[in-house]
């Protein structure tokens, strides 16, 4: 793990980190906030009332996860922001809605599954023709095209980037990858826990990833899909170095797994009596060994790619993000992402500042947004 007391590193990153907010707010936002508005618009249309609630709570509740991955565009040359700030957030909308939909009762859970996440395929792979038939033949509902419309959106914006054929393979391969590991994930409640671990086993064979953090990776695998995307905006991108931002990510999006799983235990104990994540590796000690190590991995990974400082950036900001989440703070996290925070110490300052600003003004706007409803 490099220095993060190393004052020309800690420079680069701050640079880094200005940047990426200047671009943000003033290139990336405003399309985020109108491609946000455009499909709760459009959701709003869905006929079948089920499918429109789910639609509408997702963009309520998860339209966060668009905002922050759309970060990723920041990465992009000014004229190509555009494109992919739209890609991104028509995947990320296409993930959220596809990951309530599995949850839900199906009737062949691996194989209802897998047709829905072939919309998710279907969205980055160009050289495919969508085949539009998502929803499983036992749902008799229907969406009013809403799903094959943000398919065919993301790949819209896909074919207008200059190297989007030097992702195509990396991409589809990591898109292949979050689906089955999602359709698995989700099959374990209705079948034997034993094929998911089989399945990631064979799978994190090459990646330097314990089969536990390739599992943690590939379920969250649309953070490498939006940096791929990031990637296709770059004239000069080549599939090798598609390849090595597909494995970064693949570090991160476990990361995000595991601290999702960590700040979020004693919550998931009290609302289905098991311990989330915590599950597939025993105890409290094992899954902070197995942080420390996507932590470590991913550092290291950054520096073969030109952007380092923007991936350590973005490395904080995911950390920071649970850190600063008030369930971070709880009897079994505390002790792990004090040592998490510790050891990112002082890069992680600023960013755990600004999350912490972010969480404090959210819940500023809920309490008064409370009370002026009450009156």
């Amino acid at each position: 793990m490099p220095s993060f007391g190393d004052r020309p590193l800690l420079a680069r990153m701050s640079k880094a980190l200005v940047l990426a907010n200047i671009r943000y707010w003033i290139t990336v936002a405003p399309i985020v906030r109108a491609r946000l508005h455009h499909w709760r618009r459009r959701a709003n249309g869905i006929p079948d009332p089920a499918l429109r609630q789910v639609a509408l709570v997702n963009l309520r509740e998860e339209g966060f996860n668009a905002q922050a991955t759309a970060t990723l565009a920041t990465l992009a040359p000014r004229r190509y922001r555009g494109p992919v700030a739209e890609a991104i957030v028509g995947l990320q909308i296409i993930y959220d809605y596809l990951d309530s939909l599995v949850e839900r009762p199906l009737a062949n859970p691996t194989k209802d599954s897998r047709q829905l996440y072939r919309a998710f395929l279907d969205a980055i792979s160009l050289d495919r023709e969508p085949q539009g038939d998502y929803y499983p033949p036992t749902h008799e509902c229907s969406d009013g095209g809403y799903l094959l419309e943000l398919v065919h959106a993301v790949r819209g914006s896909l074919a207008r980037l200059p190297s989007r054929s030097a992702i195509a393979a990396v991409s589809a391969s990591a898109a292949e990858r979050c689906a089955e590991a999602q359709t698995r994930a989700h099959a374990v409640a209705s079948r034997d826990g034993a094929q998911l671990e089989q399945w990631a086993r064979e799978n994190a064979a090459g990646t330097q990833l314990d089969w536990r953090e390739f599992l943690a990776g590939a379920v969250s695998s649309g953070l490498a899909l939006h940096a791929l995307i990031a990637l296709a905006a770059d004239p000069h991108a080549s599939p090798e170095r598609a390849l090595a931002v597909d494995a970064l990510y693949l570090s991160l999006c476990a990361l995000t797994t595991l601290l999702d799983g960590l700040v979020d235990h004693e919550q998931d104990l009290l609302s289905s009596g098991r311990p989330g994540y915590l599950r597939y590796y025993g105890d409290r000690d094992a899954l902070a060994q197995g942080l420390g190590g996507a932590i470590d991995r991913a550092i290291n990974q950054t520096r073969e790619l030109p952007d380092a400082p923007h991936h350590l950036v973005t490395l904080m900001g995911i950390v920071a993000y649970y850190a600063s989440a008030p369930t971070a703070d709880s009897e079994f996290a505390r002790p792990v992402m004090r040592e998490v925070t510790r050891d990112l110490a002082p890069a992680i300052g600023p960013i755990l500042a600004l999350m912490r600003t972010w969480r404090a003004a959210k819940r500023l706007v809920r309490t008064i947004a409370s009370t002026t409803g009450r009156r």
